[in-house]
């Protein structure tokens, strides 16, 4: 049973491999590897940068609005979040061009960030909020104080959901980058639009595949990472 269900995935993965193929669609990626792979590598650095700078921002958010003195300011801090994927990327990055008055770099790096902010501050935000009263109270009956109780019991027991949004947001992010060559800022969009406006498939398929390829690495990553690092759902204390 489990050899002919492994025979049916790997059929059902062959299968349209050789279609692609056999039509043809992967001929300027495999003609014009260095292309893909310099616009692949702008592409990668867009994401890793605005999706740093996210996780430290909505880590930094979260933890800070969790806090007591400061929990009625997370309502406010979701919502001014909220406002990263409320609006759409590409109203985002029009917006920011008209701020800062050019195109590159700059403003797809601000977009992108306040895209993939909102899924970090808001499971940082619940996964701090929603822990064991019981298990905190445990922890001061031991002695801990508020920084010895927040690295050694809040956070690594709500990892999990907080790399639930990490995930969310750096999946989200891959996607949104190819937006950022509307505006100067390179990437894998190059090729995707160029196929969309010459309609030539080959060159579609030569930056949607790459793109497609990141996001599911970087999940895949983050999944095992996660297990690693929050094997179990159950409070840990110490």
């Amino acid at each position: 049973m489990m050899l002919r269900r492994r025979a049916w995935t790997i059929g059902l993965a062959v299968l349209p491999a050789a279609l692609v193929w056999r039509a043809g669609w992967l001929d300027f990626l495999f003609g014009h590897p260095g292309e893909v792979l310099r616009l692949f590598g702008q592409h990668l650095v867009l994401v890793a940068s605005s999706g740093a700078m996210a996780i430290a921002l909505g880590l930094g958010l979260g933890i800070a609005v969790s806090r007591p003195r400061l929990r009625p300011l997370a309502a406010p801090v979701l919502a001014l979040a909220g406002l990263g994927q409320t609006v759409p990327s590409l109203a985002l990055l029009a917006l920011l061009f008209a701020l800062i008055g050019r195109i590159g770099f700059l403003p797809a790096f601000l977009a992108l960030t306040l895209t993939a902010l909102l899924p970090v501050v808001r499971n940082t935000c619940l996964g701090l909020l929603t822990l064991d009263p019981a298990m905190l109270d445990a922890g001061r009956g031991m002695g801990m104080r508020g920084r010895q109780i927040l690295w050694r019991l809040e956070l690594p027991n709500a990892l999990g959901v907080i790399f639930a949004g990490i995930r969310t947001a750096l999946v989200v992010d891959v996607s949104a980058a190819a937006l950022a060559f509307l505006i100067g800022a390179g990437g894998l969009g190059d090729l995707i639009f160029t196929g969309i406006d010459t309609q030539n498939t080959p060159i579609l398929v030569a930056g949607v595949l790459p793109t497609t390829a990141l996001a599911l690495a970087l999940d895949a990553a983050l999944a095992r990472m996660q297990r690693r690092l929050a094997p179990g759902g159950s409070p840990r204390i110490g």
